[in-house]
């Protein structure tokens, strides 16, 4: 049914004879009286040259306003930030990583409501793009979508940002000299787009496609390709149906969508950051998602897709072969897939993949479901003495399944990368990386140092790797992440000594501090609250008010807002 008022938010700001200043001020960026008659449709991009995963989405946002224009609406583009895990990671600047999902988010609501937009479309390239513009959306609950800006070419050699990283690791074990990483370092990551594995940014992307929150196809196009420019063209006309439906992101981005969407990221074989975020997201619509429903649709969903950073292929080439669209068609046909969930095109999600055609013959990029790369999720939700309220680990089942070792145990990441790089860290410990969680940090910053380190000293089958902060989507190995409550808090990992023998199932998900309860009393009894690192500014104020990672990290949990 047709929504009458498609100018429901623009009317009030911008009609009548009291809105003549509102209209001027408009005038003087070029808006003539035709435009002032149509739905105004704020359009977030994220362009900066701060990183290539955003560095042409600028253009991206020129060709959504032409797409719009030409739908009936007027587009207007405002912009938001971005930051670089990339190359923020292993210093103290990554640990505004996860506050700028905040950001993100905060700006979004804070243009379109103050300006009055009837719809939304986001762009988003860099990791916290995507949940940050989801979020944004979900608390505008306005007709919206999100356009991903696309991942980046291979670099020559097959390498990606990655391959840089772990570099870094066989340089410090003699493997390869200093002319050979700046090799790697020159070639790895050709021009625009994002991370080339299915490391965070493909892994979000790749979820919200199957949220229903994107155009079919958005997150398996390069930054720079046609269809990319074809997919931020069709978002015009496709949130002027939303508006005209009244099809909001609450309609959309349901329990059964969110549902979807974790099977669709278990096949893929993603990122944990995806667990930290689709909480986060659930949460800011009003979804009920715990750490237990991951469990739940983990034991019934196989890992299928033979994607980086443990396996062997690129984003570009599943992109190749038909991206994640005949995946999910392949899930909707046995039955894996709610395909009564709406979507962005208006349509359902089995309507969607109606016509959908299968991947090539002889592709061994995604396996069939009779023969998977790991019979359940790799996305492992690990409880137990020493992660009361749950902590996330990355299982593929390369790594092995079980590992018990003594604890070396360091104080924040930058003196954890020393220790393995120096050789302090032998074969057989369980390395724990504290006081990085997101009040403990500040802002949950990301082990990629330390586990790309790991891998390229040759350690990554002989050592694990546990922390209350988080992974990078490219990290690898026997690594827990998001272990909770965190050591800022007073969690169990904040009274681990070194030498402490430490277990890890991750059949039974279960991980153990062999020491006695008595023993765990009494170190918390002796336990001091560290001093914060932050008083003033964005960490700061993050820190005060973020939630648990084990609830998604978010800052209004408790505003009742």
């Amino acid at each position: 049914m047709s929504k009458e008022n498609i100018r429901e938010h623009s009317a009030p700001v911008y009609e009548g004879v009291e809105n003549a200043p509102a209209r001027s001020m408009m005038r003087a960026v070029g808006f003539t009286d035709e435009d002032f008659t149509r739905p105004f449709i704020g359009i977030a991009s994220t362009w900066a040259n701060v990183t290539p995963c955003n560095m042409h989405i600028d253009g991206l946002a020129r060709e959504v306003e032409t797409g719009v224009n030409s739908a009936g609406g007027k587009g207007v583009i405002f912009n938001t930030i971005t930051i670089s895990d990339g190359i923020s990671n292993g210093t103290e600047g990554m640990k505004y990583s996860l506050v700028s999902r905040e950001i993100i988010a905060d700006s979004i609501e804070a243009v379109v409501g103050c300006q009055g937009y009837d719809g939304v479309i986001a762009i988003g390239g860099c990791d916290k793009n995507m949940p940050g513009c989801i979020m944004g959306l979900a608390r505008l609950n306005r007709p919206g979508l999100f356009i991903y800006g696309g991942t980046i070419q291979p670099g020559a050699g097959h390498t990606d940002m990655i391959s840089v990283f772990e570099a870094v690791g066989q340089h410090a074990k003699g493997e390869i000299n200093e002319i050979q990483v700046k090799q790697i370092e020159e070639v790895a990551l050709p021009g625009p787009g994002s991370c080339g594995g299915m490391y965070t940014a493909n892994t979000m992307a790749s979820a919200i496609e199957a949220l229903g929150m994107s155009l079919p196809g958005s997150s398996a196009q390069e930054a720079v390709s046609k269809d990319k420019l074809i997919d931020c063209e069709r978002a015009g006309e496709a949130v002027m149906n939303l508006l005209r439906l009244d099809i909001k992101p609450s309609d959309i981005m349901t329990k059964a969508a969110f549902e979807n969407s974790i099977k669709v990221v278990i096949a893929l074989g993603g990122s944990t950051n995806a667990v930290l975020h689709f909480l986060a997201m659930a949460h800011t619509v009003g979804v009920d998602l715990t750490l237990d429903d991951f469990v739940r649709i983990g034991k019934e969903t196989p890992v299928v897709a033979d994607v980086r950073p443990s396996g062997k292929y690129l984003m570009s080439e599943l992109i190749k072969i038909g991206g994640i669209q005949p995946l999910m068609k392949r899930m909707l046909d046995r039955g894996m897939l709610d395909g009564s969930c709406l979507t962005v095109t208006g349509k359902t999600l089995a309507e969607n993949l109606a016509d959908v055609e299968d991947y090539p013959e002889g592709q061994d990029i995604i396996m069939p479901f009779d023969a998977p790369i790991k019979k359940d999720s790799h996305l492992i939700v690990m409880k137990g003495n020493l992660s009361p309220t749950g902590a996330v680990a990355k299982i593929t089942g390369k790594e092995g399944l079980y590992f018990e070792g003594p604890a070396r145990v360091f104080e924040g990441e930058i003196g954890a990368m020393r220790g393995i790089l120096d050789g302090q860290v032998q074969p057989g410990e369980v390395v724990v990386i504290r006081g990085e969680g997101p009040k403990g940090g500040p802002g949950m910053p990301e082990m990629l140092k330390p586990t790309s380190a790991i891998i390229g000293k040759g350690l990554g089958k002989s050592v694990a790797l546990i922390t209350d902060g988080r992974f990078s989507g490219g990290s690898h190995g026997f690594v827990i992440g998001h272990v909770t409550p965190e050591a800022y808090e007073g969690g169990p990992i904040g009274l681990v000594k070194n030498g402490d023998k430490i277990s890890i199932n991750a059949e039974t998900r279960e991980m153990t501090l062999h020491i006695s309860d008595e023993e765990i009393v009494a170190r918390k009894a002796a336990w001091v609250k560290p001093k914060a690192n932050y008083s003033t500014g964005a960490l700061a104020k993050f820190a005060k008010l973020a939630s648990g990672a084990e609830k998604g990290a978010v800052t209004d949990l408790d505003l009742n807002v």
